[in-house]
């Protein structure tokens, strides 16, 4: 299967997943997991007896880029009733047959390079072919020294969580370029976000991606509009004031062409607000409590030291930190229904990545776990 999947994305520039997992840079013992977990899905094994089939007749057909789920073909096909798989795929795909789509390019612009941003880098990097020719053209960061690019591009190529970048990383020093796989990423240093003029380096209409968290209300973020080549600004945390929290798939509905500022909410919120929407459409919330037991952050200390957090200045890898947590005001700014209905706060745990959230919920009507359970299976 691999051979077929590297040549679809190769020659075509289709990725293909199955029930949302994506098949980019896999093994074989990656692609059987795959398939296990459409057991959660689908209540029965999907074998690749299913979908090898599919994928020999995706790399035989003019596909244009898309993003093609495997599973649901093979779960549409089998319901369907016709054992005409060609003629079904063609009914199916009819958008991206025929060949090579022209998708309008997009440049992408990372401001700050912690944590969030390489991640973001990498998705960026690896989807760059199939999701509507977005690019990462640029990074900006303070500089911190004259080997600067290099530890900024030796962090992007192994990660201690998350391990080492799929592809490979070239440092360009003479032109403050980073070459990831094959895509060319500029370096920009700068201290003022309002004066840098990303034209000249060849970016246009730019989305710059604020994952600093140093500026979250309307004010300071409209800075990053000031500077030539950029046209939209989203944030990585839960937007202040008037910005737009979006969480995708619950309000991205909200967003119009008017919106030059967003904010994608926080993990925690992405996390909890779509289980709260489908639950209170189904049963009602009257109120409840989320408790995040989240990992530690950046902004804690490594060791005991003076910090203008309470209980923050405690050793982040030795201690349980209570703190707050606005996750349960992100989610009104998401389902204004929940206004005034949600309480919460955080535990900081001694683990360098993942959190948990636990929600307590009382319902407008009666349900048992099971029933839950299911309900959210079936939504899911």
């Amino acid at each position: 299967m691999i051979p077929l999947i590297y040549q679809l994305h190769r020659n075509n520039n289709v990725v293909t997943s199955i029930f949302g997992r994506l098949l980019v840079g896999v093994t074989d013992i990656d692609i059987i997991k795959s398939h296990r977990y459409a057991r959660r899905l689908i209540n029965r094994d999907l074998g690749t007896a299913e979908t090898l089939p599919i994928l020999r007749e995706l790399a035989d057909m003019n596909l244009g880029t898309a993003s093609i789920d495997m599973g649901r073909l093979a779960e549409g096909f089998r319901a369907s009733g016709t054992d005409d798989l060609r003629a079904y795929l063609e009914s199916e795909l009819e958008e991206v047959v025929g060949g090579a789509t022209e998708n309008e390019s997009r440049d992408v612009v990372l401001y700050g390079f912690g944590r969030i941003g390489r991640l973001l880098a990498r998705i960026l990097i690896s989807r760059e072919a199939a999701y509507g020719g977005v690019r990462l053209r640029g990074i900006v960061v303070r500089k911190k020294g004259a080997e600067d690019i290099h530890k900024r591009a030796s962090l992007l190529r192994r990660d201690s969580v998350h391990g080492a970048f799929n592809g490979t990383i070239e440092v360009d020093e003479a032109n403050e370029v980073i070459w990831a796989n094959g895509t060319k990423i500029q370096m920009i240093y700068a201290n003022d976000p309002a004066d840098i003029d990303y034209t000249s380096y060849g970016i246009d209409n730019a989305v710059l991606v604020d994952n600093t968290g140093v500026w979250r209300d309307r004010d300071g973020l409209s800075q990053h509009l000031k500077s030539k080549g950029i046209s939209n600004v989203l944030l990585t945390a839960p937007g202040k004031g008037d910005v737009k929290n979006i969480v995708y798939g619950i309000n991205h509905q909200d967003m119009s062409a008017e919106d030059q500022i967003l904010s994608a909410a926080s993990c925690t919120t992405n996390g909890i607000t779509p289980v709260l929407k489908v639950i209170n459409d189904r049963y009602g919330v009257v109120h409840g409590h989320v408790e995040t037991a989240h990992s530690f952050t950046n902004d804690q200390n490594l060791i005991d030291n003076y910090h203008k957090g309470d209980r923050r200045g405690r050793a982040a890898g030795l201690n349980m930190v209570l703190t707050e947590t606005g996750a349960a005001k992100a989610v009104s700014k998401a389902l204004p229904e929940f206004e005034g209905k949600l309480t919460g706060n955080a535990i900081r745990v001694p683990t360098p990545n993942v959190s948990m959230a636990v929600l307590n919920l009382e319902l407008s009507q009666e349900a048992d776990v099971d029933e839950v359970n299911n309900f959210l299976r079936d939504v899911s």
